[in-house]
């Protein structure tokens, strides 16, 4: 999938999904820490069929692999924050998305009917924050995310070279290198004028693109703190998903805080580059939260037996960013469906040839070395 969006996309804009910080280290750790570990089969355990499914705060799931959030999916393939949601609603997972959408977050709650939570942060105008939140409350989501590592941009150099601005300003040599990728045009000719964070647009006064990136560039805040997450707390009634625990204590801190599960990420590597690798991460924080809410991985998967690894490690579930945008980028909705089926097929078959059951057994058994 990865080979077919290379081959589809314009560069800047498959540089803008493959690139991460500065010189990439975290990127590549966070694929090539899971060689950390290998898996220690016990084929006699009696396998011989194996239950994927999982319970997840208040949502019946067939597998442990969730669609995280990507900011502009839209921009990969017509509405394709729509067609990413829909495939997942179609393999029975949760659609996170992303505040960063191209569309806003009521259109795609008007399409989907599957289960979904919503992205925040803090901003500076706390106001903004419970504005979402109302919003995402009003729209349906289930759950929300407080993604806590983007309070500063990282810098992501691919997009530097490549001129790539957020939200996208087409100059001359993008519109060069959009040119030489017909499929891809032809498909988005429509959706390219209108491309931008459908969540931050004001419809009562409307604003330039360039306006709308300088107001987006302001409204991180750097100054965030824990008494933000107890204000949304206060504020949102549903699960409140924490995003970008890296460190043991922050764990402990957000259970003691009321927070209803935890991501491990490092933000794919898009932030600190030289962050520790999100699973390097997962059995201090997992530790750390001793079973009292969830722990989700978010960063590196690409295999099912990366997926079987997370849970052995005390990953509840994962979320996958990349990979979903490659499907997304080579086929839209059955792109993504096809990504799904890949890793979920994977796991099934690791499961049997390793000798889990189920996906407690993981967790409970002994199969890493």
């Amino acid at each position: 999938m990865r080979a077919v969006a290379k081959q589809r996309l314009p560069q800047p804009i498959f540089d803008f999904i493959d690139g991460a910080a500065e010189d990439e280290h975290t990127l590549k750790q966070n694929e090539s820490a899971f060689d950390d570990w290998a898996i220690l089969p016990r084929p006699l355990n009696g396998a011989g069929t194996r239950d994927l499914s999982t319970e997840l705060l208040g949502h019946q799931l067939r597998s442990p692999v969730l669609i995280g959030p990507t900011g502009l999916a839209g921009l990969f393939w017509p509405q394709g924050e729509v067609a990413a949601a829909r495939a997942a609603a179609q393999r029975g997972t949760v659609y996170c998305l992303s505040h960063g959408s191209v569309c806003t977050l009521e259109q795609l709650a008007q399409a989907h009917e599957g289960p979904r939570w919503m992205q925040v942060f803090i901003y500076k105008d706390r106001g903004f924050t419970r504005e979402l939140a109302d919003r995402a409350r009003a729209a349906g989501y289930q759950g929300l995310i407080l993604t806590i590592d983007n309070q500063l941009i990282g810098k992501r150099e691919r997009d530097l070279a490549n001129g790539f601005a957020i939200p996208p300003r087409f100059g001359p040599s993008q519109w060069l290198a959009f040119a030489q990728k017909s499929a891809w045009w032809w498909s988005m000719r429509h959706e390219l004028p209108r491309i931008t964070f459908g969540n931050y647009v004001r419809e009562s006064s409307p604003e330039s693109v360039s306006g709308l990136a300088g107001r987006m560039a302001s409204l991180l805040d750097p100054a965030m703190n824990w008494g933000d997450v107890d204000m949304l707390r206060k504020h949102w009634s549903g699960p409140l998903i924490l995003k970008g625990v890296l460190h043991p204590d922050d764990a402990s801190e957000a259970v003691r805080r009321g927070v209803d599960a935890v991501i491990v990420s490092n933000h794919g590597g898009r932030q600190v580059d030289g962050a520790l690798a999100s699973v390097r991460a997962l059995p201090g924080v997992a530790e750390a939260v001793a079973g009292r809410i969830p722990v989700l991985l978010d960063g590196g998967i690409r295999r099912g037996s990366d997926i079987f690894k997370a849970l052995a490690l005390g990953a509840h579930a994962v979320l996958i960013g990349r990979p979903h945008l490659w499907g997304l980028a080579a086929a839209g909705q059955p792109g993504v469906e096809a990504v799904l089926d890949i890793l979920v097929s994977e796991l099934d078959r690791t499961m049997g040839l390793a000798g889990a059951t189920d996906l407690d057994a993981i967790r409970q058994g002994d199969f890493l070395a």
